[in-house]
Order: C-alpha cells, then sequence, then structure tokens
C-alpha cells in the first residue's frame, strides 16, 4: 500500500467588490476591449477597506472544511501561499489558525508569487507522506490590489484578490497513477529572471513598492516552462495527456493558457478557465479554479488533473493529482 495524500475538500471566497474593465476606462487610457484581447479579463474582486489576505484565506478555508465535513481541530496543518500576508509577521496562516479556532498542530506561509500554490501543494503532500501529518488545510490568498501601480495600464488591470483551500487527507493507495491524491510534483526557479516580474520594495529597503512587469518577457518563458513541467510531473505519474481529464492553470492570462494546453497536445475543453472573472489572483488561482471547477460540475470525483503554474522568481511548478 502507498500513502497519498487526497482532496476531500474545496472551498474558495471572493471579495464583494467586482471590478468591470469599463472601470479603468475613467482613470487610464485603456479600454475593456484592449483588455480583454491581451488578457481575456473581463472583471475581476477587490478586498474591501480593513479586509486582509488573511480574511479572505479563513473564508475559502472555512468552506472547504465544510466541504469536508470536518472542523478545524480537526487539521493538522496549515499551508498557506500568499504574497501579500497582512503582516511582516506573524505568518498570515497562524491568523487563519486563529481565527478558524484551530488550537493546536501547526500553520506556516509560503512564498512562490504565483506558482505558491503549486509549491504549497508539494510541501503538504511530504507532510502527509512523511507522516509529520494526517490532515493539511492547503490556502491560496492573495490582496494583490495592495500592491498595484495604479498609473501602470500594463499592470493594474490584470490583478484580482481571492482565496481558495483544499483539505488534503492521507489515505491509503495501490501505488498506480488509478489512486486517488497528489501522484507527482515537479518544481522550478531560476532567479536569473528576477527583474521581469517583481515588486519594488521590501522590508530591508524600508519601502512597500509596487509590482513591477515585463509582460512579453514573461509570457515568452511562460509557455515553454508550464507545458514543460507539466510534462516531467505527468512522466513521473506515468500518464500521459490523453488520460488527463481537466488542465487546471494559474489563470494569469488566457493567451498563455491557450498556448500551454496546444503544447501539452490538449483541447481547451479539457482546461478550467476563470481568469474572465477573477483575473490573475497570483497564488490563490489554482485553488480558487479548482474549487470553481467542482461547483460548476466539472470536476468530479476520479478525475485526473494537472495544475501548472508560473511566477515571480522566476518560479514555476506542476501537480498530477487524482480527485
Amino acid at each position: 500500500m502507498t500513502r497519498r495524500a487526497v482532496v476531500i475538500g474545496a472551498g474558495h471566497y471572493l471579495p464583494e467588490r467586482v471590478v468591470e474593465n469599463a472601470e479603468f476606462e475613467k482613470t487610464l487610457d485603456t479600454s475593456d476591449e484592449w483588455i480583454r484581447s491581451r488578457s481575456g479579463i473581463e472583471r475581476r474582486h477587490f478586498a474591501a477597506e480593513g479586509e486582509t489576505t488573511s480574511d479572505l484565506a479563513t473564508k475559502a478555508a472555512q468552506r472547504a472544511l465544510d466541504q469536508a465535513g470536518l472542523a478545524a481541530n480537526d487539521i493538522d496543518a496549515i499551508v498557506l501561499a500568499t504574497s501579500t500576508a497582512d503582516l511582516t509577521f506573524p505568518s498570515a496562516a497562524s491568523m487563519v489558525q486563529a481565527k478558524l479556532g484551530m488550537d493546536h498542530g501547526f500553520a506556516f506561509d509560503l512564498q512562490a508569487v504565483c506558482a505558491g500554490f503549486a509549491y504549497a501543494l508539494t510541501n503538504a503532500n511530504a507532510l502527509i507522506l512523511s507522516g509529520q501529518a494526517s490532515r493539511v488545510l492547503v490556502i491560496g490568498a492573495e490582496t494583490f490590489s495592495r500592491i498595484m501601480d495604479w498609473n501602470d495600464r500594463s499592470t493594474c488591470v490584470l490583478f484580482g484578490d481571492g482565496a481558495g483551500a483544499l483539505v488534503l487527507e492521507a489515505q491509503e493507495g495501490n501505488g498506480t497513477p488509478e489512486d486517488r491524491g497528489i501522484l507527482a510534483t515537479d518544481l522550478n526557479s531560476d532567479g536569473r529572471h528576477k527583474d521581469i516580474l517583481y515588486v519594488d520594495g521590501g522590508i530591508s529597503t524600508q519601502t512597500t513598492g509596487f509590482l513591477r512587469m515585463q509582460g512579453k518577457e514573461v509570457f515568452r518563458h511562460a509557455v515553454e516552462k508550464l507545458a514543460a513541467t507539466a510534462v516531467k510531473a505527468m512522466d513521473s505519474a506515468g500518464v500521459s495527456s490523453e488520460d488527463v481529464d481537466w488542465v487546471v492553470p494559474h489563470q494569469a492570462n488566457i493567451r498563455i493558457i491557450q498556448g500551454t494546453a496546444r503544447k501539452m497536445g490538449l483541447p481547451m475543453d479539457k482546461v478550467v478557465v476563470t481568469v474572465q472573472d477573477h483575473g490573475n489572483t497570483s497564488a490563490a488561482s489554482i485553488p480558487l479554479a479548482l474549487s470553481v471547477g467542482v461547483e460548476r460540475g466539472q470536476i468530479k470525483k476520479g478525475d485526473l488533473i494537472v495544475t501548472e503554474a508560473i511566477g515571480g522568481g522566476l518560479a514555476w511548478g506542476a501537480v498530477v493529482l487524482r480527485w
């Protein structure tokens, strides 16, 4: 028998405020058509004043727990992927732990920008496989609206706020690709490409900073690296494109999503797409899309899923799992 980390619950939360593309026309030299044609984004959600990343994360986590039929104290650990934590410290994960009423176990943040949820799933999987935890709450949550330069039309129209969460539980499998749970992961980074996607401020510089991006360069790296990491993870899992039921990619740009699907040899009707409604929610985008896919009735128990993401660092990775 083989120990597997199996998804038993999913949930998401989006702030109430919906921002349509047309709203940016009032302050920027842009248009709904310009934004849609370049990104596929039609709207996004922005957190309310005083609404923090840990607030969003807690609501998504509670919904995932509810779907799993569990209470917070049934969880051993929380892994929260975010680049926009409430405070420098303590971790947003520990704040979620307190807000959920979880009075044992451990919680920590993980920062790999848009690739954060792939990194978080990989770490949660390792905790379960090693026996360190039997149930792990894995969350992606962001308030990227807090780090936007509202005068930069090339970036501020692309990002949104939100959170998604999965509950992973240790279960026994047979050690084959037919097992439910995480089957394989692949992580990568290359710090030489820092300058194409970063925030120009931070604690050691005593500044907050804004997100800066060289869009064409990011696109150039994204399709090739996303397809490569997905194929590597599929090879490790012993599956092929023909076996895949759904690709649930990082929701950054519809053209990147389409290009990656083509490179993987998969049609778009096997891709869960939410970028039009959420924009790029960084580490929250994959769990958001997974939860929405379940809600829509697309993702069902037993489906083989490939997730892949790339973000600042550059950092990128993929996870193959059977729902």
